[in-house]
């Protein structure tokens, strides 16, 4: 993540925050990635699978990690700049990996982190309710 400018990370935090027009943007402007990115984040499958069908796979783990998986978060931890793996656990906040980040400035995937925590969060308030059906 640390290779796209600080314009296209910030396009990425309006999508993560469900902007259609951000969204679009992102796609109709050379980063479909990370509109799919987008959306993987927030559960969706087919976009999990389309990231890996158009060579951004790396993302698709990187999205696993976020959910904690932690084969995905060896793998990042293995192929990823380190940035990747510490905003990964900076969106479950980890502290370690909060203050990681804002040692080095990286302020943008302080930001990033945040609101996919605020993602998370909601996710897990909808799948928490009583007559939600676990299998």
């Amino acid at each position: 993540m640390e290779k796209y400018p600080v314009k296209i990370l910030l396009a990425l935090i309006e999508s993560l925050k469900g902007s259609r027009n951000f969204f679009d943007w992102l796609l109709k402007n050379g980063y479909p990635e990370l509109a799919a990115f987008s959306n993987a984040v927030r559960g969706d499958r087919e976009a999990q699978h389309w990231l890996v069908a158009n060579n951004a796979g790396w993302l698709a783990v990187l999205s696993e990690a976020i959910d904690g998986d932690e084969k995905a978060r060896l793998w990042i931890a293995g192929h990823c700049h380190e940035v990747n793996l510490r905003f990964a656990l900076a969106c479950r906040k980890d502290e370690a990996a909060i203050r990681w980040l804002g040692e080095r400035n990286l302020q943008i995937f302080l930001m990033m982190a945040k609101e996919v925590a605020v993602v998370l969060d909601t996710q897990a308030a909808e799948n928490a309710g009583p007559y939600v059906m676990h299998f």
